[in-house]
């Protein structure tokens, strides 16, 4: 089978590092076309230079594109707090020679959607929606090209990790979010739901340090330091690799399950804004939107991910 194509819209964010370096792993299987930054973790002059970065580390070049410096509507709001003042605390970092596309990243989107067959490329937003939004607002001929979004962001049962309420990506931007949850694109979640039930192990931090190379000590490294937020606020054993996620369930799905619901934004609420408003039970008549994924099998997930990043420099 051809190599699924896709574009990958970032903020990194150590676990966003995992989920780019997972799918340049997979070249026989996904195609990546490009990878957008956009604010999120922490500024987009950050995060393009930290895709550069990772996109360098994995030795498989594709083009790395900045998008959007802030939300569609609001200022920005970052989580240096979670990731460290680079996003990508936790190892030493180096000035990437791989170079920055000098097209804005909204544009690329378009002009790969608009390029390419309709329905063969599905986006994967790891972060805030914006890039994605203002592709949609630009030039609403693309929607109805796009195969799949599948993104990393809200919760139902979980409910939230930037306020009480909302998950921090749909928190960012919600207006963004609300755009592509009403966009008819055909719409995978990996909520903190799923994610939550995919901690690392020390086992695995340690079995992925024992690769030798230079990705499996970076991966290793990352995530010790990513770890240490969520042990302490939440008291797990392990950390979320969020992210990774969103790529695992390109290459197999079948590890995920979840439930095909109608999923609203909530953005006029100072109490709720940013909330990923699920009608799990379905007691709305809402037309439903998304598959929403809540369940996962972690040790296929840890399986593929450490197959892949053995694959690594």
């Amino acid at each position: 089978m051809a190599a699924q194509k896709i574009i990958i819209d970032t903020d990194p964010g150590q676990d966003d590092a995992v989920a780019i370096l997972l799918a340049l792993a997979s070249p026989e299987e996904l195609e990546v076309l490009g990878i957008t930054a956009v604010a999120g973790n922490v500024p987009l002059p950050l995060t393009q230079k930290n895709t550069r970065i990772l996109v360098e580390l994995s030795g498989r070049p594709v083009p790395v594109y900045a998008g959007c410096d802030a939300p569609l509507q609001r200022k920005l709001i970052t989580a240096e707090h979670v990731h460290g003042q680079t996003g990508l605390d936790g190892v030493p970092l180096f000035e990437p020679s791989h170079p920055l596309e000098a097209q804005h990243g909204v544009d690329f989107i378009i002009e790969t959607l608009r390029r390419e067959a309709p329905g063969t490329v599905t986006l994967c937003p790891l972060g805030p929606l914006t890039n994605i939004a203002a592709a949609f607002l630009k030039a609403p001929d693309i929607v109805a090209r796009v195969k799949a979004i599948v993104l990393m962001g809200g919760a139902y049962f979980e409910v939230g990790n930037i306020t009480p309420a909302a998950e921090f990506n749909i928190y960012v931007d919600p207006e963004a979010a609300d755009i592509i949850f009403k966009s008819g694109v055909e719409i995978v979640v990996m909520s903190l739901d799923v994610t939550h039930k995919a901690l690392t192990s020390r086992d695995w931090i340690e079995g992925i340090r024992s690769l030798g190379t230079k990705v499996g000590e970076a991966v290793a490294s990352w995530t010790d330091f990513f770890e240490r937020f969520d042990v302490e606020k939440y008291g797990a054993q392990g950390a979320p690799l969020h992210d990774p996620t969103v790529i695992a369930y390109v290459l197999r799905p079948e590890l995920f399950s979840g439930r095909k619901i109608n999923v609203e934004i909530e953005t006029q609420s100072e109490l709720t804004l940013g909330m990923t408003v699920a009608d799990w039970w379905g007691v709305t008549d809402r037309t439903p939107n998304a598959l929403f994924i809540n369940t996962i099998d972690r040790d296929g997930f840890y399986a593929l991910l450490t197959e892949r990043l053995a694959r690594l420099p």
